[in-house]
């Protein structure tokens, strides 16, 4: 048995024939940039989110430095974000020239809300919470307590496209959202691909004109911006995947209770929290393996046909690239010591029953044998 980690293109079967004469409309139109796509698509995405506007933009990492230049962030200032990121957020913050502040993450690897405001300082110009593997943070309290010293909160919102909070979508909770459409995400592009979204008229008008090189009309260039726009490509095939949306991310809920299901018992395991609700959409099924036996386990798997990843393996503030912030081993106890159990078993729409059987009874054996071993 092979047993895919991601399966983008069973999602591409689904919308094949749509999304193919959407391509050849746009080229018999010759409008391969901008256009009634990414328009519709803008427009769609809002609504879905009952926000008041969508911005697309190149890709995820785009949309977080856009909205950061949107508020003014830059040298002097402070943003405040996860050590358990993916590279993308830290980058975006770093490249506005303002100081990446990090904070550690709690045990269900989302960041630690009380140690954000232990972090506030009179630089403090943004927070930005993680929705990692698409469980929100809980941002009930964080977001009026921002709010009320005039600190932006901005959510990294990559991992949790139809995620949502006491009935507010992610990406509502904060002055903007922040999407990736790379395509193994639960909204994924047929290649890369981003936007903000937000419910404020100012910020709106600001990211349209940055990502199209300070303008929205051709030659009128009002603010120094950049060349960072939504593909109409893409944008017709996102319009098509919205439509299914909220079935996928129902679909990877169930797949998560089956894994709850069949490894529920493995004690060498701990499985991700799942509750009850839209807060968690899954992108992506994370375990922990105790007894530093993740990468054996790996390798087991991977013998047996079963694809899995690690993300991510290294926390940010142990990259060579950020070293110059200055943190050291053992700043982020939780973020350090996840790293190195955390594994992201196989998690997408195409999975059965059966798949997360197998891979269930897989880790079972893989358990027996090393206690025999160790007996």
């Amino acid at each position: 048995m092979r047993i895919l980690f991601s399966a983008p293109q069973y999602e591409y079967e689904m919308i094949r024939e749509q999304w193919l004469e959407a391509v050849a409309k746009i080229a018999r139109q010759g409008v391969f940039v901008g256009g009634p796509p990414v328009s519709e698509f803008e427009a769609a995405f809002a609504a879905y989110l009952q926000a008041e506007g969508t911005v697309g933009v190149g890709n995820g990492t785009d949309a977080i430095y856009l909205a950061l230049q949107a508020l003014g962030v830059g040298p002097d200032d402070e943003v405040i974000t996860a050590a358990n990121t993916f590279v993308a957020t830290v980058g975006a913050i770093h490249h506005t020239g303002a100081r990446p502040v990090l904070v550690d993450c709690n045990e269900h690897y989302l960041i630690d809300l009380e140690r954000v405001k232990e972090c506030v300082t009179s630089r403090t110009k943004a927070i930005i919470p993680v929705h990692l593997y698409g469980k929100m943070a809980d941002l009930k309290e964080i977001a009026p307590w921002a709010a009320e010293r005039g600190i932006a909160l901005i959510e990294d919102c990559a991992q949790a496209a139809g995620a949502s909070l006491d009935g507010i979508a992610a990406g509502r909770w904060g002055v903007m959202g922040c999407f990736s459409f790379y395509p193994d995400k639960n909204l994924g592009a047929l290649g890369d691909g981003g936007a903000v979204v937000s419910s404020s008229f100012e910020m709106i008008a600001k990211l349209r004109k940055l990502r199209n090189h300070g303008g929205e009309v051709r030659y009128q260039h009002e603010i120094c911006g950049y060349n960072s726009r939504l593909d109409p490509i893409q944008a017709s095939a996102l319009q098509l995947k919205l439509r299914y949306l909220d079935d996928w991310n129902n679909r990877r809920r169930e797949i998560a209770r089956h894994y709850r299901f069949y490894l529920g018992a493995v004690e060498f395991l701990t499985l991700p929290e799942f509750a009850d609700d839209n807060s968690h959409v899954f992108h992506l099924y994370v375990v922990r393996v105790k007894y530093g036996l993740r990468d054996a386990l790996k390798k087991h798997l991977q013998k047996k046909g079963v694809l899995t990843a690690v993300q991510y393996p290294v926390p940010v503030h142990r990259l060579p690239a950020y070293a110059h912030l200055g943190y050291k081993a053992g700043d982020f106890p939780h973020a350090e010591l996840y790293a190195g159990e955390i594994l992201s078993l196989p998690m997408h729409v195409a999975m059965t029953e059966n798949e997360v059987r197998f891979i269930a009874s897989e880790i079972r054996t893989f358990y027996e044998s090393c206690q025999t071993v160790g007996r």
